[in-house]
Protein backbone atom coordinates (compact mmCIF):
# COMPACT_ATOMS: atom_id res chain seq x y z
CA UNK A 1 0.00 0.00 0.00
CA UNK A 2 1.36 3.31 -1.07
CA UNK A 3 2.41 5.48 2.03
CA UNK A 4 0.06 8.82 2.32
CA UNK A 5 0.67 11.96 0.92
CA UNK A 6 2.39 14.85 3.11
CA UNK A 7 -0.02 16.92 4.62
CA UNK A 8 -0.02 20.65 3.33
CA UNK A 9 -1.79 23.60 4.43
CA UNK A 10 -3.62 23.79 0.99
CA UNK A 11 -4.62 20.65 1.88
CA UNK A 12 -8.74 21.31 3.17
CA UNK A 13 -8.92 19.20 6.40
CA UNK A 14 -11.91 17.47 8.30
CA UNK A 15 -11.29 16.89 11.83
CA UNK A 16 -13.82 14.17 13.64
CA UNK A 17 -14.95 13.70 16.93
CA UNK A 18 -14.56 9.65 17.50
CA UNK A 19 -17.48 8.60 20.01
CA UNK A 20 -20.82 9.17 18.82
CA UNK A 21 -19.53 10.50 15.42
CA UNK A 22 -17.13 7.22 13.96
CA UNK A 23 -18.34 4.98 16.34
CA UNK A 24 -21.03 4.14 18.93
CA UNK A 25 -20.77 5.73 22.32
CA UNK A 26 -21.73 4.43 25.92
CA UNK A 27 -21.62 6.65 28.90
CA UNK A 28 -19.24 3.50 30.62
CA UNK A 29 -16.21 4.64 28.24
CA UNK A 30 -15.45 2.69 24.85
CA UNK A 31 -12.71 0.37 26.94
CA UNK A 32 -11.55 -2.22 24.21
CA UNK A 33 -11.15 -3.27 20.88
CA UNK A 34 -14.50 -5.60 21.48
CA UNK A 35 -16.76 -2.53 22.45
CA UNK A 36 -15.65 -0.31 19.70
CA UNK A 37 -17.96 -0.76 17.10
CA UNK A 38 -18.52 1.95 14.03
CA UNK A 39 -21.81 3.98 13.09
CA UNK A 40 -23.03 2.52 9.78
CA UNK A 41 -22.09 4.51 7.36
CA UNK A 42 -19.33 6.35 9.03
CA UNK A 43 -16.02 4.41 7.90
CA UNK A 44 -17.63 5.12 4.10
CA UNK A 45 -17.73 8.60 4.38
CA UNK A 46 -14.18 9.11 5.93
CA UNK A 47 -13.07 7.36 3.35
CA UNK A 48 -14.70 8.86 0.58
CA UNK A 49 -13.72 12.55 1.42
CA UNK A 50 -9.92 11.26 1.89
CA UNK A 51 -10.60 9.97 -1.83
CA UNK A 52 -11.63 13.47 -2.76
CA UNK A 53 -8.14 14.68 -1.11
CA UNK A 54 -9.28 15.96 2.19
CA UNK A 55 -7.10 15.25 4.83
CA UNK A 56 -8.75 13.06 7.82
CA UNK A 57 -8.01 14.36 11.39
CA UNK A 58 -9.48 12.75 14.42
CA UNK A 59 -9.40 14.53 17.63
CA UNK A 60 -10.72 12.91 20.98
CA UNK A 61 -10.77 13.08 24.43
CA UNK A 62 -10.22 9.75 26.15
CA UNK A 63 -10.17 10.38 29.81
CA UNK A 64 -10.84 6.96 29.96
CA UNK A 65 -6.86 6.14 30.34
CA UNK A 66 -6.39 8.61 33.02
CA UNK A 67 -9.08 6.87 35.05
CA UNK A 68 -7.94 3.53 35.17
CA UNK A 69 -10.18 1.71 32.89
CA UNK A 70 -8.06 1.25 29.40
CA UNK A 71 -4.76 1.81 28.89
CA UNK A 72 -3.36 3.34 25.95
CA UNK A 73 -2.55 -0.57 24.19
CA UNK A 74 -6.17 -0.81 24.42
CA UNK A 75 -6.82 2.23 22.55
CA UNK A 76 -4.10 1.93 20.28
CA UNK A 77 -6.32 -1.42 19.15
CA UNK A 78 -8.92 0.73 18.41
CA UNK A 79 -7.29 3.44 16.27
CA UNK A 80 -5.25 0.37 14.30
CA UNK A 81 -8.93 -1.00 13.83
CA UNK A 82 -10.19 2.25 12.92
CA UNK A 83 -7.02 2.81 10.33
CA UNK A 84 -7.50 -0.75 9.10
CA UNK A 85 -11.45 -0.07 7.91
CA UNK A 86 -11.08 3.26 6.28
CA UNK A 87 -7.81 1.88 4.02
CA UNK A 88 -10.27 -1.34 3.01
CA UNK A 89 -12.58 1.27 1.74
CA UNK A 90 -9.51 2.95 -0.33
CA UNK A 91 -9.00 5.90 2.58
CA UNK A 92 -6.17 7.03 4.68
CA UNK A 93 -6.68 8.59 8.18
CA UNK A 94 -3.78 11.42 8.58
CA UNK A 95 -3.80 11.13 12.02
CA UNK A 96 -5.84 10.84 15.35
CA UNK A 97 -5.07 13.20 18.12
CA UNK A 98 -6.39 12.06 21.54
CA UNK A 99 -6.09 13.83 25.27
CA UNK A 100 -5.32 11.26 28.38
CA UNK A 101 -6.06 13.26 30.32
CA UNK A 102 -8.85 13.90 33.09
CA UNK A 103 -11.60 16.80 33.69
CA UNK A 104 -9.38 17.94 36.95
CA UNK A 105 -5.69 17.53 35.01
CA UNK A 106 -5.83 20.92 34.15
CA UNK A 107 -4.30 20.26 30.88
CA UNK A 108 -4.59 22.41 27.79
CA UNK A 109 -5.57 19.54 25.07
CA UNK A 110 -8.96 18.22 26.52
CA UNK A 111 -11.77 19.68 25.14
CA UNK A 112 -13.64 22.25 25.08
CA UNK A 113 -9.66 23.95 25.06
CA UNK A 114 -8.39 23.89 21.35
CA UNK A 115 -4.76 22.33 22.22
CA UNK A 116 -5.31 18.82 20.41
CA UNK A 117 -6.06 21.39 17.15
CA UNK A 118 -2.78 22.68 17.99
CA UNK A 119 -0.91 20.30 18.15
CA UNK A 120 -2.40 19.02 14.76
CA UNK A 121 -1.34 22.55 13.35
CA UNK A 122 2.00 22.50 14.42
CA UNK A 123 2.71 18.84 13.05
CA UNK A 124 1.16 19.18 9.44
CA UNK A 125 1.16 23.39 8.39
CA UNK A 126 -2.53 23.40 8.34
CA UNK A 127 -4.80 26.15 7.84
CA UNK A 128 -7.49 25.65 10.85
CA UNK A 129 -9.93 28.71 9.20
CA UNK A 130 -10.17 26.34 6.26
CA UNK A 131 -10.67 23.36 8.01
CA UNK A 132 -14.33 21.49 9.80
CA UNK A 133 -14.33 19.83 13.08
CA UNK A 134 -17.58 17.55 12.97
CA UNK A 135 -18.43 16.42 16.79
CA UNK A 136 -21.76 15.39 18.21
CA UNK A 137 -21.45 17.40 21.99
CA UNK A 138 -21.24 21.47 22.43
CA UNK A 139 -17.50 21.19 23.97
CA UNK A 140 -16.39 19.71 20.46
CA UNK A 141 -18.28 22.34 18.58
CA UNK A 142 -16.85 25.17 21.63
CA UNK A 143 -13.06 23.41 20.53
CA UNK A 144 -13.51 23.11 17.13
CA UNK A 145 -14.29 27.35 16.74
CA UNK A 146 -11.75 28.07 19.97
CA UNK A 147 -9.35 26.56 17.45
CA UNK A 148 -10.94 28.85 14.33
CA UNK A 149 -12.63 25.87 12.10
CA UNK A 150 -15.41 25.62 10.48
CA UNK A 151 -18.02 23.03 12.81
CA UNK A 152 -21.07 21.51 12.32
CA UNK A 153 -23.12 19.05 14.76
CA UNK A 154 -24.08 15.17 14.08
CA UNK A 155 -27.31 13.95 15.48
CA UNK A 156 -25.80 10.43 16.49
CA UNK A 157 -24.11 9.71 19.50
CA UNK A 158 -25.30 12.75 22.36
CA UNK A 159 -25.72 15.08 19.09
CA UNK A 160 -30.01 15.01 19.49
CA UNK A 161 -29.52 16.10 22.95
CA UNK A 162 -27.08 18.53 22.15
CA UNK A 163 -29.48 20.33 19.58
CA UNK A 164 -31.62 19.84 22.46
CA UNK A 165 -29.91 21.77 25.31
CA UNK A 166 -28.29 24.12 23.31
CA UNK A 167 -31.04 24.76 20.98
CA UNK A 168 -29.83 28.81 20.58
CA UNK A 169 -26.19 28.63 20.60
CA UNK A 170 -26.36 26.25 17.60
CA UNK A 171 -29.22 28.01 15.72
CA UNK A 172 -26.06 29.28 12.60
CA UNK A 173 -24.40 25.65 12.95
CA UNK A 174 -24.83 23.37 9.65
CA UNK A 175 -26.55 20.12 11.77
CA UNK A 176 -26.25 16.65 10.01
CA UNK A 177 -28.58 13.13 10.82
CA UNK A 178 -25.12 11.59 10.99
CA UNK A 179 -21.18 11.56 9.18
CA UNK A 180 -22.42 10.17 6.05
CA UNK A 181 -25.21 12.66 5.49
CA UNK A 182 -22.19 15.55 6.20
CA UNK A 183 -19.98 13.87 3.30
CA UNK A 184 -22.79 13.47 0.96
CA UNK A 185 -23.68 17.41 1.56
CA UNK A 186 -19.99 18.19 0.95
CA UNK A 187 -19.39 17.10 -1.92
CA UNK A 188 -22.63 16.87 -3.73
CA UNK A 189 -22.93 21.09 -3.38
CA UNK A 190 -18.72 21.11 -3.80
CA UNK A 191 -18.31 22.98 -0.78
CA UNK A 192 -15.11 23.78 -1.07
CA UNK A 193 -13.33 24.81 2.08
CA UNK A 194 -10.73 27.29 1.18
CA UNK A 195 -13.36 29.32 0.15
CA UNK A 196 -15.14 29.46 2.98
Amino acid sequence: MEAAPTAKATNPTIFVDRDGVINEDSDAFIKSLKEWHPIPGSVEALATLSRHDYQIIVITNQSGIARGLFSIDDLTAMHNQLHQQVQAQGGTITDIFYCPHGPDDHCTCRKPLPGLFTQAQKKYNLDLKNSWYIGDSYRDLEAGQAAGTHVALVRTGKGSATLSNHAEELKNIPVFDNLQTFAMWLLANNKDIKKC
